[in-house]
């Protein structure tokens, strides 16, 4: 798929107009509904393909915060062939009480991979916490940039930032 095409099937399959209130709590006359395009098997595989761009040989880890990020860093790894994880959102109360799923190394180097990007909220509490873990994160990389702070605040932590695509790409001009 070329990167016009997964452009015009990401809009056809998760643009949505009407009044929402973001994550960031950030209000919007339009959503991207990430489970919408993540849910189709053309789209999850040309992304997959998209983030593959990103990890150069010293990436050693895919990374994907819950939930939107967890098909993503899946079809990253399998696109790579590289070990992936999942940062938990908040510690599960059962089983082995992970705010990490899989295995990460205190020298891995991590590409984040990350759905929609607003603010960047809750990808740098991900990459603060893999930081945390001693591994280094190479670069966050989102599907979507809405161009709405997440590129600023993501370079003010110290982390690179990049999108497949911006709201501009998809003709979005709010």
């Amino acid at each position: 798929m070329t990167r016009e095409e997964l452009i015009s099937r990401i809009k056809e399959t998760s643009y949505l107009e009407g009044d929402f209130t973001l994550r960031s709590g950030k209000k919007s006359k339009y959503y991207l509904d990430k489970y919408l395009f993540e849910t189709h098997p053309d789209i999850l595989k040309a992304l997959g393909e998209e983030f593959a761009k990103y990890a150069t040989d010293d990436v050693t880890l895919i990374a994907g915060a819950e939930l939107g990020g967890v098909a993503l860093a899946a079809a990253t790894s399998i696109e790579t062939s590289k070990k992936w994880i999942i940062i938990r959102n908040s510690k599960k109360d059962y089983g082995t009480s992970n705010m990490v799923e899989g295995v990460i190394e205190k020298n891995d180097v991590v590409l984040l991979v990350e759905d929609i990007a607003t603010t960047g909220g809750q990808v740098l509490e991900a990459a603060k916490m893999i930081r945390d873990l001693g591994a280094t994160v190479k670069k966050i990389v989102s599907v979507i940039d809405r161009k709405q702070g997440a590129s600023e605040n993501i370079a003010e932590a110290g982390f690179e930032f990049d999108s497949i695509m911006t709201k501009k790409d998809l003709g979005i001009t709010d």
